[in-house]
């Protein structure tokens, strides 16, 4: 098990993209302990959905758990967008 931000940031360094993750409709504290996002070598293909990686590899990794995928402004992206339209955003960081 891993604290939170360290998923969150095995997931920025896997995925191309911030992630809120939640429980209950609320941010999970800090400290909170989740098991390690590493089941897949590399990056999911960026022409699918949000709501794609959501359900096939957020889920399978944390059940229980909400997740919003970020845009680089820190707007939540919509299921229907395209991973490489929010890894773009990040590259005008």
């Amino acid at each position: 098990m891993v604290l939170r931000s360290t998923v969150n940031r095995q997931i920025r360094n896997r995925e191309g993209f911030n992630v809120k993750i939640k429980r209950d409709g609320r941010v999970i504290n800090k400290n909170s302990q989740l098991p390690p996002y590493d089941r897949w070598g590399k990056a999911l293909r960026g022409d699918k959905s949000v709501e794609f990686w959501r359900n096939n590899r957020f889920f399978a990794c944390f059940p229980g758990y909400e997740v919003d995928v970020l845009k680089a402004d820190g707007t939540v992206a919509r299921g229907n967008t395209f991973l490489n339209t929010v890894r773009d955003s990040y590259l005008d960081e």
